[in-house]
């Protein structure tokens, strides 16, 4: 897996460094044409979705701003069974205002509404995360791509502990569901930096 995560480590140092070329960034052609984003509003306007792949994702941002720096967060799902069927929250990105990668974390269901799936059947689906579209930016959509080939073990061990926490989890009210307390968002989370993990792979920037 050495040499796909080295690839994948490149394509994403790739896409940054292009964008960067133009004082862009991740964040910046996520949210281009938008002043001022709404908080918790889905960008971009109908999210994107890959028909061929059945990758989905969607940006928010937050208020306040995270305690780490974040300024908001890709949503990452895929749809095994095309556009009408069911739907499967895989990761959350997590990028500063700058558009650097902050962490990689995943919520309790009602977070995102999905259509829950275990641990394991959720982790066989991240190879099949693969967005190739032109809109709304060719160069985020490889990037958000690239990230999950680059961080897959990392990912499969914040589901696993999704997993756990929600099995222990219990709510105060007993007439709601685990899936559905509020009181439990956050089920995992890992802190990234996306030059060091390229530095440990010897791939230069």
């Amino acid at each position: 897996m050495t040499e796909d995560h080295q690839r994948a480590a490149a394509e994403a140092l790739f896409c940054e460094r292009v964008l960067a070329k133009t004082g862009d960034s991740v964040l910046l052609e996520t949210l281009a044409g938008v002043d001022t984003p709404t908080s918790w509003e889905h960008y971009p306007k109908g999210e994107v979705y890959d028909p061929e792949t059945g990758a989905q994702w969607y940006y928010h941002c937050h208020e306040p701003a995270h305690e780490s720096g974040e300024h908001g967060h890709f949503h990452c799902f895929l749809r095994p069974l095309g556009p009408d069927g069911p739907i499967h929250h895989l990761i959350a990105v997590g990028v500063d205002a700058h558009g650097r990668l902050k962490r990689l974390f995943t919520v309790n269901q009602w977070v995102v509404g999905d259509d829950w799936l275990n641990a394991e059947d959720t982790i066989a689906l991240l190879p099949r995360f693969d967005v190739h579209l032109g809109r709304p930016s060719y160069l985020v959509n490889r990037w958000l791509t690239a990230v999950i080939r680059l961080y897959d073990d990392e990912i499969a061990s914040l589901i696993r502990s999704r997993d756990d926490v929600i099995a222990h989890h219990q709510p105060t009210d007993p007439s709601v569901s685990t899936h559905e307390d509020r009181a439990l968002e956050l089920t995992s989370e890992f802190y990234a930096n996306l030059q060091d993990k390229a530095e440990n792979l010897d791939v230069s920037a």
